[in-house]
């Protein structure tokens, strides 16, 4: 009679794996799992940036005057999107308007200045973590591939010190490799998705935030055009 074949289980074939291939695992779910934090926590931002640009973009449009919507911009967090694009580019108005002498176009091109500065770094705040994402994404299912050489060559090794070669001496050792495999990938697939994602959505922002400062500009521009002596009340 052939030897029965012990029921297997993961958990099993984890808990007797080789020390390497452990650690591998380890790295693997630990990688996952920051994945994972990041997934949330840059879902949770872009989410409230899109909803925080679409709200002001309407406020903007709104407002008549932007000296009142610059009080109220004032009030909010420093990381609250448009508006933050907004307090740079027309507090520079301000500042340049009100001096004695200061050119109309000199006034612009120093609003357009102050934006293009708020634009990058908002763009590098929306950004903060795709780069880990993306490594995760990407290296993950090496470390696994690592992860399941080893343990086949365990395999091997194991099966020449044995004089039958059954199912029962084999199948542990590609089993506990393949878990690495599946851990790595596991790891991986979330990562990538996730990370063009973003990267679309952060893109989608920054395009916003390109136009927004465009047609700040230009009405700032009419406004000057139209009476230079009333930044103040712009």
């Amino acid at each position: 009679m052939s030897p029965a074949i012990e029921p297997m289980s993961v958990w099993g074939l984890i808990e007797e794996a080789s020390p390497l291939v452990k650690l591998v695992m380890l790295t693997l779910v630990l990688a996952s799992l920051a994945s994972w934090y990041l997934i949330v926590r840059r879902s949770l931002l872009l989410g409230a940036s899109e909803r925080l640009c679409r709200d002001f973009l309407r406020r903007f449009r709104g407002s008549a005057e932007l000296a009142p919507l610059y009080r109220e911009a004032a009030e909010l967090p420093a990381d609250a999107g448009l508006e933050r694009l907004f307090r740079a580019g027309y507090g520079e108005f301000q500042q340049l308007g009100g001096e004695p002498g200061v050119a109309p176009e000199a006034v612009i091109e120093g609003v357009e200045r102050s934006l293009l500065v708020a634009i990058s770094e908002e763009e590098e705040r929306l950004g903060k973590g795709l780069a880990l994402l993306a490594s995760i994404g990407s290296v993950s299912p090496y470390i696994g591939l690592f992860g399941t050489v080893w343990g086949i060559m365990n395999s091997f090794i194991g099966l020449s010190q044995v004089r039958q070669a059954t199912l029962s001496t084999v199948a542990p050792g590609i089993a506990e490799a393949l878990i690495a495999t599946a851990i790595g990938l596991f790891a991986a697939i979330p990562a990538v998705l996730a990370y063009n994602r973003f990267s679309a959505r952060v893109a989608s922002l920054s395009s916003r935030y390109y136009a927004f400062g465009n047609e700040l500009q230009g009405r700032l521009h009419r406004r000057l055009q139209a009476a230079p002596g009333l930044v103040r009340a712009a």
